[in-house]
């Protein structure tokens, strides 16, 4: 039986639920204790029941899930109709494991207007939990603009440094761009009178749009643009850095977690599900600038003077992987991208709530800093060198499979494409080696360094669930390729049907 018939309000209570607790904290007495004992027990609460979307879900069919759709406002026509298929099961698990760890690392230190902070943070999970869900158009695009406030006020009231500028840069680099996604969409709304997903792209592959046909490059750039910002793809990165070294420690591990899969995930279901000819045409270009970000992101990452800045950049080089792997239109390379997509967010998570723990010690990222760490703080050392070589790629933990799996597809595609995104491996263990060598070997840097307290309590509790991940990904692969390869089969299916169309001509 499908699964959509045995609960289809499922995925209103996983959405929602988080903003039901945001309404609730508004009542809350300004108890510090009280506020964070409840915002984790509302995200335990939101994790344990998306875990009955896992369940439940069955892998066999590939089409969309858990539906939900009922007519929402009549003019414009717009319905709210949610589902999920196998890429979006996972990045919306992602999204619940990720924040209950963020109420944990954020324990100590959020200690100014942290009911604000709980509230902002609730709201936004709902939010990005939206945006994985929602098979309306205009709900989808109601969802991704709704992610962009919280983040931006995470980072510009409990960010650090430049915050309040890191803030408007975030803000006004998405938002923009997400202008070019709006107009792509009321165009489409224009022409067929629907916002529907699933109406949408059986209209498109039946020839049923009128002037799509001229006009589906544009559409195809309105939305590849939004997602491209968002990813962040070369040369639209630079709002990154600035966002991650400023953004409290929460609003790391959701932005490089989950935030940045938005654009990824976008371009999977979006500019693939309804512009395949497109994604065609314009897939060299895009290949190229992913290959770009590899490289590019790695030798940035390598002259870091901050650490911080260091695993920010080297999310240009990982999701370069991603995109990399979508537009391979190979099995193996879309399959390999959303992997990567969900490694990198437990990885490069973790290696942020790192980051994190330490900041909170010295208040510096400056490498010049550190040194000789793993003396005064061998647990902490433990757990950065498990998750560093997870992150690195590492066989049998969670960043090989994903990598591998894009690299394979890159080669069946084009061999060039595979040669060099591989160096990107390398320049990867290169630059994370190294920094692990200067945080943590040599003479102690710092003489307050010697004095450092290990991970306390909260910290372990929150990096423990992320390094026990990382293994079960790398070690047992196939509990998630099993899902996620039927979704990719379909999404794949008009892509193969053009180009077999093209080859007959």
């Amino acid at each position: 039986m499908n699964s959509s018939l045995l609960n289809p309000s499922i995925l209103t209570i996983v959405t929602f639920l988080p903003l039901v607790g945001a309404l609730l904290l508004l009542f809350f007495p300004r108890r510090d204790r009280d506020i964070r004992i409840f915002a984790l027990i509302v995200t335990l609460a939101e994790f344990i029941i998306s875990l009955h979307l896992a369940a439940h879900f069955h892998p066999a069919i590939s089409t969309f899930q858990f539906e939900t759709n009922r007519a929402w406002i009549a003019t414009p026509a717009i319905f709210y109709h949610l589902g999920i298929d196998g890429i979006s099961l996972w990045l919306v698990l992602l999204t619940t494991f990720l924040t209950p760890l963020c109420v944990l690392i954020s324990w100590k230190s959020i200690q100014d207007r942290t009911k604000e902070f709980f509230i902002i943070l609730l709201i936004l999970e709902t939010a990005l939990i939206g945006v994985f869900v929602a098979l309306d158009l205009f709900l989808f695009y109601f969802f991704w603009e709704a992610t962009l406030i919280p983040m931006a006020l995470l980072i510009g009231m409990y960010g650090h440094g430049r915050r309040v500028y890191a803030a408007v840069k975030f803000f006004l680099y998405t938002m923009v761009a997400s202008v070019f996604m709006l107009a792509a969409i009321i165009w489409l709304y224009a022409r067929t009178g629907t916002f529907d997903f699933v109406t949408l792209q059986s209209l498109i592959r039946a020839g049923h749009v009128p002037g799509f046909a001229s006009a589906s490059l544009l559409l195809f750039l309105g939305f590849f643009v939004a997602f491209a910002v968002k990813v962040p793809l070369f040369p639209l990165h630079t709002w990154l850095p600035d966002a991650h070294v400023e953004a409290p420690t929460a609003g790391s591990v959701l932005l490089a977690g989950v935030l940045l899969k938005m654009g990824t995930y976008g371009m999977l279901r979006f500019n693939l599900g309804l512009f395949p000819e497109q994604a065609h045409r314009n897939a060299p270009w895009i290949i190229a600038l992913a290959i770009i970000g590899i490289i590019y992101g790695a030798l940035v990452a390598m002259v870091q003077t901050s650490l911080k800045k260091l695993v920010a950049y080297s999310s240009v080089s990982h999701l370069g992987f991603v995109v990399l792997g979508i537009f391979s239109f190979t099995q193996l390379g879309l399959v390999g991208a959303v992997f990567v997509m969900l490694a990198h967010g437990v990885s490069t998570g973790a290696l942020f709530i790192l980051c994190g723990i330490i900041f909170d010690r010295k208040h510096t990222y400056e490498l010049k800093e550190m040194g000789g760490l793993a003396t005064p703080m061998p647990v902490y050392a433990t757990f950065f060198l498990f998750i560093m070589l997870a992150s690195v790629g590492l066989p049998l933990l969670n960043g090989f499979i994903g990598e591998f799996l894009v690299l394979t597809g890159a080669f069946q595609a084009r061999a060039l494409y595979g040669v060099l995104a591989a160096t990107g491996v390398i320049w990867s263990a290169c630059y994370l080696l190294w920094m692990y060598q200067r945080v943590f070997y040599g003479k102690v840097g710092n003489p307050a360094n010697a004095s450092l307290p290990d991970l306390v309590l909260q910290e372990r509790a929150a990096l423990w669930p992320l390094a026990v991940m990382a293994l079960v990904m790398g070690v047992a692969p196939l509990i998630w390729i099993h899902s996620i390869d039927p979704a990719v089969r379909l999404a794949l299916m008009p892509l193969l049907q053009y180009t077999s169309q093209v080859i007959g001509h």
